[in-house]
């Protein structure tokens, strides 16, 4: 019986994966231990939410440096000095004595993730055929949700047996054993991969050994629809992931473990939301050719639905209520995963990092103002509901500006806006 033999592809995605997977535990799981911290050092809201928002403001300003980073240095040694310093950002979390050492510890961690997701889709556009990128990003985010949907049951395990200070030594040594994977098992060059078969190498975008200089002005000026829809997209999702475990512990007063299940709930929904929305998206590519219905009409329809997912929250308050419009709202808001991060690589295959990091701006700023205007809300009128409607508002501003990120036309690699219309846009 021959053994099992993943091919090169698979073991990159799956290392993606993971990192998408662990990125997101070390980032979310602040969320449930703010139960712990919040009163020991006795925090209001509006302090747990600066907390809470406080790594955001390093990763906004990191996603276009790390993104050109790791186009011009490559993925693989971007990946392995922002994740040492990830790495140490939560476990100096577990260490903190008070806000300020908190805020610290979280400033740190936005430094050392705001290069992870620009340099992953960097690796993404060398290594993933275009009629699978859909796929590739709705996976890896997938992977992501599941980091958020288990992190409220392990951290709430870790601290009922240990405190909530262990549960970020756990996570911080996650980090650095996939480091140190990562650095054996990926290559910048597919044909380096001692995995890669001739097969494999002939199905992979072509790799230009020169790179033209980034034309810094014209690509931010193409991205700006894309950053901006970003934005409204990433209003919700930082709500979600600020809140929602504390939304079940106190706007119905339920006990932590039963909240950490519901909310493990909901994030379980944007699990299936991702993995379904990549697949969508990469089969209406292959079925019509056109990346303006596979990409942008997808986006536009997957707001509309999380909008009216939404919208009953702002007429009733009834635990199953919320757990079923919370669960669709971030199952369709996830569907828009996939094709939205494949859109800088149908843009500008030559500088996928660089404009995905300037995709992903939109959500870093959205990080860190979603979250502190959630916590004001709900201290001044105590009311858990209400920062749901800027959700609702940011979501239709997304209907409309999905249509004008045109994915169809690609970006040209010279150092003009010039850029031609191809409706494929591939590599």
């Amino acid at each position: 019986m021959k053994p099992l033999r993943f091919r090169a592809t698979t073991i990159v995605l799956l290392m993606l994966c993971l990192m998408y997977f662990i990125t997101y535990l070390d980032r979310v799981n602040v969320s449930t231990a703010a139960a712990g911290f919040g009163k020991d050092f006795n925090l209001s809201k509006t302090e747990i939410g600066l907390v809470f928002s406080a790594f955001a403001y390093p990763y906004l300003v990191f996603q276009i440096i790390g993104g050109w980073v790791s186009d011009k240095f490559g993925a693989k040694r971007t990946l392995i000095y922002c994740g040492i310093l990830w790495a140490c950002a939560t476990i100096l979390t577990g260490f903190a004595g008070g806000l300020v050492s908190l805020l610290l510890a979280r400033l740190l961690l936005g430094l050392g993730e705001g290069a992870t997701f620009p340099a992953a889709t960097s690796a993404m556009a060398r290594w993933i055929p275009k009629e699978s990128r859909g796929f590739a990003q709705g996976i890896t985010h997938a992977f992501a949700r599941i980091g958020n949907a288990v992190a409220p049951p392990i951290v709430v395990f870790i601290m009922v047996q240990y405190g909530w200070r262990a549960s970020f030594y756990v996570c911080g040594a996650l980090s650095l054993a996939w480091i140190l994977v990562w650095a054996f098992v990926f290559t910048e060059d597919p044909a380096q991969h001692p995995r890669m078969t001739a097969e494999e190498l002939a199905a992979m975008p072509q790799q230009k050994k020169i790179k033209p200089q980034i034309p810094w002005g014209p690509l931010f000026k193409r991205m700006l629809p894309v950053t901006v829809v970003y934005f409204c997209y990433g209003w919700t999702l930082w709500l979600f992931l600020s809140w929602i475990p504390q939304y079940f512990l106190h706007s119905y007063d339920l006990d932590l473990k039963k909240s950490a299940i519901f909310a493990a709930s909901v994030f379980c929904a944007g699990v299936v939301g991702d993995t379904l929305g990549g697949i969508v998206s990469d089969k209406l590519l292959r079925r019509t050719g056109n990346l303006k219905i596979s990409r942008s009409y997808m986006i536009s329809l997957c707001m509309l639905f999380t909008l009216f997912s939404l919208l009953p929250l702002m007429f009733t308050h009834n635990v199953y209520v919320s757990i079923l419009c919370l669960s669709s709202g971030f199952f369709f808001l996830e569907m828009m995963i996939g094709p939205i991060w494949a859109v800088p690589m149908d843009i500008a295959p030559e500088f996928a990092g660089t404009a995905s990091g300037m995709m992903n701006t939109g959500s870093a700023l959205a990080a860190i103002i979603s979250p502190v205007f959630g916590g004001y809300l709900i201290d001044r009128f105590n009311n858990w509901e209400l920062p749901f409607l800027g959700s609702i508002i940011f979501l239709a501003i997304g209907v409309l500006l999905a249509f004008r990120m045109q994915p169809e036309t690609k970006f040209e690699a010279a150092g003009t806006s010039h850029a031609s219309v191809a409706s494929n846009a591939g590599v």
